[in-house]
């Protein structure tokens, strides 16, 4: 490659400078510019559609390694010294209280950890994405090869719409996880604008790069093109396996899976190099080793020992208040480090850029008080400040061990004895309660799954799932007298819940309160008209008080609801069907024959599709019930003949029985031969003698008490046998009928 004699010049200054590299080349383009995310991102993939228990141990154990301690560089890097302190201070102490006050809540009202959380996984990948551009500017301008304006303003616009692009898939549709809100944007919308987000990352950047290569060179740029893949990898590769398989990306994976490793691991890189640098500037020792330590060590007591405390001492759900300390940690990072990492100030320019540094100063070096004399005094040379901060180190890591039996126990998910451990450790988790619960219903153990439930319900009585959980075990166990208090209890909180509105309204059923029943359902139907369930229930609650209109005004609507979402009602033929018929019904009382006849046909053929037999040859009685009275003989005649073709296949005895003495009802009304009505009033009670009611079989024998004097002689002497009369009856046509002899 030619290199003009201006690129000569700037590589010369460049190697003046110390070159464009922090540690290694090979270090920095592995580690600081992302060059293993393709192969740890491969392998991360792999390892969740794992069914081993290993993996899940594994990266919580790399969150100790790695995500904590980076989380305690910017603390070590805000906090380690005065200067640095109240430089910051609006973000070194109060933003750190209004956190603080923020996990209070979250502890206190169970409610807000949803939103806090969300607000966490929405912001990391702003963060990271921050972080990439950040060293991606770094290199170049390391390197001597620093992007003019139009070149940055691209690059910085690609980046943001990788960012945006990843927050549309975020947003798109339903939430599936209960902590993470969504806006529910819609696909049809969201797909075209990823679309257009991801061709424009890839022209900008394209752009940005190809420009700055003509006047540096492919090698000078080449870690910040590393970068921008990086950040494909990161935020569009996902989205776009999600578009091109349909298999969505969930957020708390990605936000805090391998990708917070990944970051994390990076930040430990750059930051390690930052703090080294300006240590021996100072004239002040440093080792990397002891760094680590102190990172690992500050780490650990930021996430560890709080949600222990909390769940041990006060009684909070060790689960929901690791959740709270996790967003709120992450949260004060990204506010913390936005603040404290920036190019523009000339001291971190002076030590990232190999600039020369201006003397940030010792801003208040000579404010003193208590709690800064004392940090002063733990940091320091003393031999009691040593032997204190050995102590702790030593009490946070056994903490921290501790904290990995505990994980490791609790995702034993099929041993009941490792889940009892990880009770014992900690009895306030409610996500190992229900893990436990789980397992020992999996043992047949219902009292011991009874107790889990229990114990998670109780340790935190602001979350919903749990509380619900717990009723529907009692449910599950045939505790419906404790499962209606319990539901009532959580309707006193939640009283606007419609799935503990339906719920109650079923165990009232059960008891026998009727009336509160209905009262539970037409509450949730006021809430959420597309709660199918809650129509159907009070459907047929008002249909048992014979209240008709009403009761068919809610079949409708569950109707309407399962031909919107059929998706989601499989395995509801049974109902569907009934409330096909019931609404045939309501419409040919009320006089819509047109509606009527729809509505039984859509009945039949749903019944047919479905292989519901016996509510196929229900409908297709009651279709020749409605023909008859309307006057179609052919009509009806076809549909009683399709009705007992129908029976002839299906177990339902009495059905078939009443359908054959409807039958012949109509041939006897219709005049056709008197012994086919007579045969099929036999066939009716024959079988209504085997599946029907004594008041069923009398109904046919008064049938059979009507018909004229000496029929079923006549048919002997004729030589014909049941058999031939019922395949006559079936044979009849409509030119057949009013031949009566």
């Amino acid at each position: 490659m030619m290199v003009t004699s201006a690129s000569a010049e700037k590589s010369a200054q460049t190697a003046a400078l110390g070159g464009p590299w922090i540690y290694r080349p090979w270090i920095d383009l592995l580690v600081g510019c992302g060059g293993w995310s393709a192969l740890l991102l491969a392998f991360s993939f792999a390892a969740a559609n794992s069914n081993s228990r290993a993996w899940p141990v594994a990266f919580y154990a790399l969150a100790l390694l790695f995500n904590y301690p980076h989380f305690m560089a910017t603390v070590y890097r805000a906090y380690h010294s005065y200067s640095e302190f109240a430089k910051y201070r609006i973000f070194t102490v109060h933003v750190a209280v209004l956190l603080g006050l923020a996990g209070l809540l979250a502890h206190l009202w169970y409610p807000a950890l949803p939103w806090i959380f969300t607000l966490y996984i929405c912001w990391s990948p702003w963060h990271y994405t921050g972080q990439n551009f950040g060293i991606l500017m770094l290199f170049a301008r390391r390197a001597g090869a620093a992007p003019s304006a139009g070149e940055r303003r691209a690059l910085y616009w690609a980046f943001v719409a990788s960012f945006v692009l990843l927050m549309l898939s975020f947003h798109t549709g339903a939430s599936g996880d209960p902590l993470i809100l969504s806006l529910g944007l819609a696909a049809r919308y969201t797909l075209p604008a990823r679309a257009v987000l991801a061709v424009f990352f890839v022209a900008a950047s394209g752009w940005a790069f190809f420009s700055l290569a003509r006047r540096s060179g492919w090698r000078a740029i080449a870690p910040s093109l590393l970068l921008a893949v990086t950040q494909f990898l990161w935020f569009l590769l996902p989205a776009l396996i999600e578009l091109a398989s349909g298999r969505e990306v969930p957020q708390t994976r990605y936000s805090s899976g391998i990708l917070a490793v990944l970051h994390s691991t990076q930040y430990l890189w750059i930051t390690s190099y930052y703090q080294a640098r300006e240590a021996r500037a100072a004239g002040s020792e440093w080792k990397i080793g002891r760094y680590l330590l102190t990172l690992m060590a500050g780490g650990i007591a930021l996430f560890i020992p709080g949600p222990w405390i909390a769940s041990r001492i006060l009684h909070a759900d060790f689960a929901a208040s690791f959740l709270t300390f996790t967003a709120l940690v992450n949260l004060h990072h990204f506010i913390l480090d936005g603040a404290i990492w920036k190019l523009r100030d000339s001291r971190i320019a002076g030590f990232l850029l190999n600039k020369e540094a201006e003397d940030g100063g010792a801003a208040a070096g000579a404010r003193k008080n208590a709690v800064i004399e004392a940090g002063r005094w733990f940091a320091g040379p003393a031999r009691g400040a040593r032997a204190v901060r050995w102590a702790a180190a030593g009490v946070l890591f056994l903490w921290a061990a501790m904290d990995q039996v505990h994980f490791y126990w609790a995702n034993e998910t099929a041993s009941v004895a490792a889940l009892e451990r990880a009770a014992r450790l900690n009895p306030n988790d409610s996500g190992t309660q229900m893990r436990l619960a789980r397992a020992e219903s999996g043992a047949g153990r219902v009292e011991e799954k009874m107790a889990a439930l229990q114990a998670a319900a109780a340790v935190n009585a602001t979350n919903f799932s749990l509380q619900e959980g717990y009723a529907r075990g009692l449910i599950e166990a045939g505790r419906d007298a404790e499962a209606y208090a319990e539901y009532a209890r959580m309707l006193g909180r939640w009283p606007r819940s419609v799935d503990a509105l339906v719920n109650y309204g079923l165990l009232a059923a059960r008891l026998g309160h009727g009336e509160e029943a209905v009262d539970s359902w037409q509450r949730a139907v006021e809430i959420d008209a597309g709660q199918a369930n809650a129509q159907l229930y009070l459907a047929q609650a008002l249909e048992a008080r014979e209240e008709v209109r009403a009761a068919t005004r809610h079949y409708r609507a569950y109707l309407q609801i399962v031909a919107a979402h059929a998706g989601e009602h499989r395995g509801e033929e049974s109902a569907v069907l009934a409330a096909l018929i019931k609404v045939g019904d309501a419409d040919a009382a009320a006089g819509r024959i047109g509606d009527a006849v729809q509505g039984y046909g859509a009945a039949v053929q749903y019944a047919e599709k479905s292989g519901r037999k016996s509510l196929q040859s229900l409908a297709l009685a009651r279709l020749a019930e409605l023909q008859d009275r309307q006057g179609d003989a052919g009509g009806a005649l076809r549909s009683y003949q399709e009705a007992l073709g129908v029976d002839a296949g299906s177990d339902d005895l009495r059905s078939a029985g009443i359908d054959w003495l409807n039958y012949g009802q109509f041939l006897r009304r219709r005049g056709a031969e008197e012994e086919f009505a007579y045969g099929c009033f036999v066939r009716a009670r024959e079988l209504l003698r085997q599946g029907g009611s004594a008041e069923d079989v009398a109904v046919a024998d008064r049938a059979l008490a009507e018909m004229p004097p000496g029929v079923g002689r006549k048919s002997a002497r004729g030589g014909r046998g049941q058999t031939d009369i019922l395949a006559g009856a079936l044979a009849i046509q409509v030119e057949d009928l009013g031949k009566k002899r």
